[in-house]
């Protein structure tokens, strides 16, 4: 009775009929109407295909498609033409000159000389006549443009307008000629934003995916670099570039990564986070499966290496793939710096790893299990800051915790002009103010503020946002059972993780399983003159990198 009473109450079911000021209709456009292809043919009439243009783009709706109706005039014939375009997306300086100036102006100049030149045959015996055609002679005279094609079916002329091509159709003829008339406006190539880097490159790709393919090729200056284009989102049909070398990566991972892509039945697609999620191995482990980079220079390192890149037209990110656990603790500028110094970093970040990940845990359980770990003249201070401090530990390390998450966040949504105020509000009211009124420890501040910077010593940002979410996994078993519960959650975390696997490739290689770590693939940075050999894990059609002696100088000099 009583959850028959609650049942009523609070249950909620869906009305039959529904009082909207319009009438009820149904909205729900089948699935079969996005997923069949149109395979309507051009007609050889201007005012049937103009018809069908006017229902394909809801003109009258629609204020951004444009279409400029005009007559063209070749052989004393008036022959009645069209131009489909969509504003904004083209360059209308690119239509005058190159489309309408030689299609009305130039033709008329060549009519006349075509008419004088008649005039002065007509006096000859012997005339040669020729089969004038149409369509080859707006294709070879007309249109001084070096990007044109010709279409007979709609669906590749709507896709090809809708990228940014101008659509010209002329009576009589059953093709249109689909021109490059690309003038869209985009971001200029500036510095990565999320991986600046002191000795190395400083463009960075932008959100136009040919823009970011010219920058790859102008990198790897070899035609054996592929950049297969394919379209995702039954929708959006969003450009998405698949590049790989084609003497080096191995056929498989290419065919995999392919076959993951071209199998997406989604509407839309819009950015190469979205993309990384749907192609990713294991969809619910938190830790990245990919690199995601925005820097062309390591894009092209990985390139060369044997990997796959992914482009994803409108996200200023590539996708590098596959990847494994030591990848995502490395540095775009690894590659330019001594070694000596590299490793360092990498040891560095390795720490930083750990701290930002387990730290607040370790100081939890060492402060409420383990006392003897501590100084005695440490642990006298910290049961002498506490002693006024009203909370349990957990309860004060999670305050902490969650107000450093809300500042990190908050200064990354407000504007730039707000985010120094928000840093000095977070770390020097806030925390001034949380110390004075024995809310938190002096040490907790420490303690925190040592975690987040070690947090953002860590290269990759998608790992990092791993890191902050699983520390507090790592608060709560270090306050259940001290080291215990950590070593406990290590284990089970060290367990799926070394389960998981990019695009084939164990995420724990070259050292789970074991393989050939004195190849240039294991935490350790070799000398740039011993990278000798590719990463064995990806099985690569060209192993080797260089020769065994690469410095033929000091070879010859001895």
């Amino acid at each position: 009775m009583i959850k028959e009473f609650f049942h009523k109450i609070f249950s909620y079911t869906d009305s039959e009929k529904y009082e909207f000021i319009l009438s009820n209709t149904n909205n729900n456009i089948p699935k079969e109407e996005y997923e069949k292809k149109d395979t309507t043919t051009v007609y050889p009439t201007l005012s049937v295909n103009l018809e069908y243009i006017k229902t394909k783009y809801n003109l009258l709706i629609n204020t951004d498609i444009k279409t400029r109706e005009f007559v063209l005039p070749i052989k004393s014939k008036n022959f009645s033409a069209c131009l489909l375009y969509i504003d904004g997306m083209v360059s209308e300086n690119a239509i005058n000159e190159f489309i309408l100036q030689p299609l009305l102006l130039r033709n008329s100049i060549t009519m006349q000389e075509n008419s004088n030149t008649t005039a002065i045959t007509k006096n000859i015996s012997v005339k040669r006549v020729r089969k004038f055609n149409l369509e080859d002679f707006i294709y070879n005279s007309l249109i001084p443009q070096n990007s044109i094609t010709k279409e007979t079916r709609f669906s590749q002329i709507v896709s090809n307008v809708n990228s940014g091509f101008c659509a010209l159709i002329v009576d009589t003829l059953p093709v249109v000629f689909c021109i490059e008339t690309k003038g869209f406006k985009g971001r200029s190539v500036t510095e990565p934003i999320t991986e600046s880097v002191i000795k190395g490159s400083h463009e960075g790709f932008v959100e136009n995916i040919r823009t970011n393919t010219s920058m790859i090729r102008k990198i790897i200056n070899n035609e054996k670099l592929i950049i297969e284009e394919v379209s995702v989102g039954k929708i959006s049909q969003t450009k998405v570039a698949i590049c790989y070398m084609k003497d080096i990566t191995n056929d498989d991972l290419v065919a995999e990564a392919k076959y993951r892509i071209n199998h997406l039945d989604i509407d839309f697609l819009l950015s190469s986070g979205q993309l990384e999620q749907f192609i990713k191995d294991n969809a619910n482990m938190a830790f990245p499966q990919m690199i995601s980079t925005e820097r062309p220079d390591r894009t092209c390192h990985y390139l060369l290496s044997g990997r796959v890149a992914v482009l994803v037209n409108g996200s200023p990110f590539s996708i590098i793939l596959p990847a494994v656990l030591i990848d995502l603790l490395t540095s775009a500028e690894d590659a330019n710096l001594n070694y000596h110094y590299a490793n360092f970093l990498r040891f560095i970040r390795a720490l930083a790893l750990f701290f930002a990940l387990t730290l607040p845990g370790m100081y939890i359980a060492i402060t409420t299990y383990h006392h003897e770990l501590i100084p005695s003249e440490l642990l006298s201070a910290i049961i002498t800051a506490r002693e006024a401090i009203p909370f349990p530990i957990i309860f004060e390390i999670l305050i902490m915790e969650l107000s450093f998450e809300l500042i990190q966040e908050a200064s990354i949504r407000v504007s730039s002009s707000f985010s120094t105020t928000v840093g000095i509000i977070g770390a020097l009211i806030l925390g001034e103010a949380a110390v004075s009124a024995n809310i938190v420890s002096p040490i907790l501040i420490i303690i925190v503020a040592f975690t987040g910077i070690s947090g953002f010593a860590i290269t990759d940002n998608t790992l990092r946002f791993a890191i902050r979410m699983f520390r507090f996994m790592y608060i709560v078993l270090g306050y259940a059972a001290g080291f215990l519960g950590i070593t406990l959650g290590f284990y089970i975390h060290f367990l799926l993780l070394a389960n998981t696997s990019s695009f084939g490739v164990p995420y724990f290689a070259p050292y789970i399983p074991f393989s050939n770590i004195t190849e240039n693939n294991n935490f350790h940075m070799k000398p740039v003159w011993k990278r000798e050999r590719r990463s064995q894990f990806l099985n690569t059609k060209k192993p080797e990198m260089e020769n065994s002696i690469s410095m033929k100088w000091r070879k010859n000099g001895q």
